[in-house]
């Protein structure tokens, strides 16, 4: 018999979306009232700062400087995650209220202004055969340069719907994000070492702090009464536009890059640091930069892209391994 992890795998479903839809259960169960929900938040403040340490101390500043020589490769998918989403984010206006709801379309902008992820944009450009090295260096500074372009962006694009920037929302900003992460990268000379050697462990403290950020929203979302403002339909739609969000993203660097000269290894790196969206960065700056009560319909959109991301770039990865490994015999056969 297999175990859930395997099986999992097999569905291609990730394990820690898994843990996201248990912690939303859990919460419309049994939310956090009353003092249990300012315990909640005030463990989730330190739990993000934590996290925002963390990534500091582990990213390499050195790595990150010297893969930004590659700077056309890096410029394009900064471009895309800067600017080609945020722009697409903003058409999603045009569907409030026939086929988004006001907050859903908030939180599909927000998407849209998240860096690329990390962890997943490595592993499918090694998948496919790509330059992972140029893939390591590009996520890694996207995620730098998300902690602050992101809440730039979410301050320029939301303004008009109440959700821009306030003094309250800057110093928790740099209280919560910019502080620990400064504070990680100068701390990582004395404890990048042990960080390294402990990865697996710290990485479930990561998802811990976002399972937990993600009750606490939720939590918040179901005292409010969110589950009385989503339709099935703004639901359906919400898919919908999410889908075409990703695919739009790709056929476009999939049509541009070759134009740009990239060879295939390249371009590989560009498609999957370029389409996709952090939830990890994305679920701890929702908590930071939103009011506690919208937070769960702001990151809906954020939940959903994740997955689909997941599971279409896995198919795309495997197939375009499977072809660059049948096409070196023969370039080796025709030398």
């Amino acid at each position: 018999m297999k175990s859930p992890a395997a099986l999992l795998a097999k569905l291609r479903i990730d394990p820690f979306v898994v843990g996201i839809l248990a912690a939303v259960g859990i919460a419309c169960l049994v939310p956090a009232r009353g003092q249990g929900a300012e315990i909640a938040s005030w463990v989730t403040s330190i739990g993000v700062g934590a996290l925002f340490f963390l990534y500091g101390a582990r990213l390499s500043t050195a790595e990150a400087v010297a893969g930004f020589k590659h700077w056309r490769l890096h410029l394009v998918i900064l471009a895309t995650t800067f600017v080609l989403f945020p722009l697409l984010g903003l058409t999603t206006k045009l569907l409030v209220p026939s086929v988004l709801t006001p907050a859903l379309a908030a939180g599909v902008i927000f998407l849209c202004t998240l860096p690329s992820t990390v962890n997943s944009s490595i592993a499918f450009t090694s998948i496919a055969k790509g330059n992972v090295a140029a893939a390591i260096c590009a996520a890694s500074f996207s995620s730098l340069l998300g902690i602050v372009i992101t809440p730039l962006l979410v301050g320029l694009l939301l303004h008009s719907t109440g959700n821009g920037f306030s003094l309250d929302a800057v110093t928790s900003i740099v209280l919560q994000l910019l502080v620990p992460f400064i504070a990680g990268q100068v701390a990582r000379r004395w404890i990048g070492g042990f960080l390294t050697r402990h990865k697996k462990v710290l990485g479930r403290a990561d998802r811990t702090v976002i399972l937990m950020v993600v009750y606490a929203a939720f939590s918040e979302g179901v005292v409010a009464g969110i589950w009385h403002q989503l339709t099935p339909l703004a639901l359906g739609g919400l898919v919908v536009v999410n889908l075409a969000l990703f695919y739009v993203v790709f056929w476009t660097l999939k049509l541009v890059t070759p134009k740009l000269g990239f060879g295939r290894a390249d371009r590989v790196a560009i498609i999957f640091a370029g389409s996709k969206k952090s939830l990890a960065s994305g679920l701890p700056m929702a908590a930071v930069l939103f009011p506690a009560q919208t937070v769960a319909l702001i990151v809906l959109p954020l939940m959903l892209f994740h997955q689909a991301q997941l599971m279409i770039c896995a198919v795309l990865a495997r197939r375009w391994g499977a072809k660059a490994d049948a096409d070196q015999p023969a370039a080796a056969a025709v030398r």
